[in-house]
């Protein structure tokens, strides 16, 4: 070996020795991954940070949240196959009857505003029990109104209910670390989603046999349910990962006394005051950000054309084309979105995690988050595909399938588009998930109660199904999609310099 090639051979295997001396270093001091990659963020030393949980009290802790989520959309969905029996108990229209759950989904967006702040300062379990007291209340008053106007009242409390819908999103993250927040946020979506894709179902059943207000009694009863089980079982998991040692409280010894440790009121977070710009300015702030912007209005009209607008018009349609009762549309459609949208997840909190551990594994835990973005593909072009297969079916009158089948495949697109959107705006601030699930929640929410207003008149004027749900899928799919493929382009160096 001449003395040139054995000097290079000595300098690569000082060199590999060199990295994996760094490597045993690094895993002495960071708490690492199964693939020795850092956590991220890393646990602290404390047993009581969540992050430190066994992975089963975890997994249990967010099915709690996400069933609360879903709760909240089905007390929102849950009356759309009843449209008919309200407007003959009130006197009014099909549309008419309608707008009490776009007034709901407008809410929606706006409770969040009041409550995330509170669970910021003085934790989340006070919030999630508070509005769940008010759901119950609310959804109990829906039951025995005598007016349709005292109704919107009411359904106007209930909106105030659903805050899971942007607060799970936080508590996924207080409870996951970055490589597992893809399928734990899947989990949460899928979940959420789909409070409102199965609620026709029991909607319509109870709608065609026992009434409309035994509707509002049985969405009363699940609140109250969901009350008693959070209480004794949902733990805090707020935690302030960067306080001083003097500040770290003393350890719970025996499992019982780690159970009212977890689930105990008045506990303190040092640092956290509560003011009043921080009902609007972290809000202000994320829009600001194009990597939370402009995924929230891209899955807002996806959400809003894919989901949403099903829900609050299917009711009138298929009555109108099809002579269908309040059992039927509830059964079908909503085991279409049923359907599309379990299908959809798998295609979507996997899919983004295993693509996330590749680039990780490629470029350690300095993998941009825009790597998350080429997760979205199947989604973007099936949404407008269900779109446009449900608009022509209606107008054409094709068999009754042939819509279902297209809210199905729309649904199937929201479902992996929600799941890409929600990760990787979360992974860009992950301190602020939050503040960043509100900003979704709110423009999602209102985006959505534009569309199912306006829907059934706006095709009317435009003379057919065909071309509203064609003007839909090319404003969510053609308009919505630009800023994302500009984020997919220069997304991490725009996050560099608004730092």
């Amino acid at each position: 070996m001449s003395q040139l090639n054995q000097s290079t051979w000595q300098a690569e295997k000082i060199e590999i020795e060199t990295r994996e001396h760094d490597a045993d270093e690094i895993s002495k001091t960071l708490k690492v991954d199964r693939n020795g990659l850092p956590l991220s963020p890393q646990p602290s030393d404390d047993p009581e940070d969540p992050l430190n949980w066994p992975l089963s009290y975890r997994i249990f802790v967010l099915l709690q949240v996400s069933l609360l989520s879903a709760l909240g959309t089905l007390n929102t969905a849950i009356i759309n196959p009843a449209y008919g029996e309200l407007s003959k108990e009130f006197g009014i229209s099909t549309v008419t009857a309608s707008y009490q759950t776009t007034v709901v989904i407008a809410i929606n967006g706006i409770g969040p505003f009041l409550f995330i702040p509170l669970a910021n300062s003085f934790g989340r379990r006070p919030v999630y029990l508070m509005t769940t007291v008010i759901g119950f209340a609310s959804a109990l008053g829906c039951a025995f109104v005598h007016s349709y106007g005292q109704l919107i009242g009411a359904r106007i409390v209930n909106g105030i209910f659903p805050v899971a819908m942007a607060l799970g999103v936080a508590t996924a993250s207080d409870l996951f670390c970055l490589h597992e927040r893809g399928r734990a946020l899947g989990l949460y979506t899928v979940l959420s989603t789909n409070g409102g894709h199965f609620a026709p179902i029991p909607g319509g059943l109870v709608g065609q046999f026992l009434g409309w207000r035994w509707i509002f009694k049985l969405t009363a009863i699940c609140n109250g349910v969901a009350l008693l089980f959070i209480f004794f079982c949902l733990p805090e998991t707020l935690y302030i990962r960067d306080q001083a040692p003097s500040e770290v409280p003393a350890q719970p010894k025996s499992a019982f006394e780690r159970y009212l440790w977890r689930v105990k009121f008045g506990r303190r977070f040092p640092g956290r005051q509560l003011k009043l710009s921080d009902f609007v300015w972290p809000y202000v702030k994320m829009v600001r950000y194009p990597s939370v912007l402009f995924p929230a209005i891209y899955y807002a009209t996806q959400y809003g054309f894919g989901s949403i607008l099903p829900a609050v018009t299917v009711s009138h349609i298929f009555a109108q084309e099809f002579g269908w009762d309040t059992l039927q549309i509830g059964l079908a459609y909503g085991g279409a979105l049923l359907i599309g949208s379990f299908l959809g997840e798998t295609a979507g909190g996997w899919v983004v995690d295993g693509i996330m551990s590749r680039a990780r594994q490629r470029g350690g835990d300095t993998a941009p988050s825009e790597v998350r973005l080429q997760a979205i593909w199947t989604g973007e072009f099936l949404v407008p595909a269900g779109l446009l297969i449900y608009g022509f079916a209606i107008q054409f009158k094709a068999p009754w399938i042939v819509p279902l089948v297209g809210m199905a495949v729309a649904c199937f697109g929201v479902q992996c588009i929600t799941t890409v959107m929600y990760t990787y705006s979360t992974d860009c601030y992950r301190s602020k998930s939050a503040e960043v699930s509100q900003v979704f929640n709110f423009i999602r929410q209102e985006i959505g109660m534009t569309f199912a207003f306006y829907a059934i008149p706006l095709a009317n004027a435009m003379g057919g199904y065909e071309w509203l749900f064609l003007l839909f899928a090319g404003i969510g799919s053609i308009l919505a999609f630009i800023p994302i493929l500009f984020l997919m382009w220069k997304g991490e160096q725009i996050r560099a310099t608004m730092k």
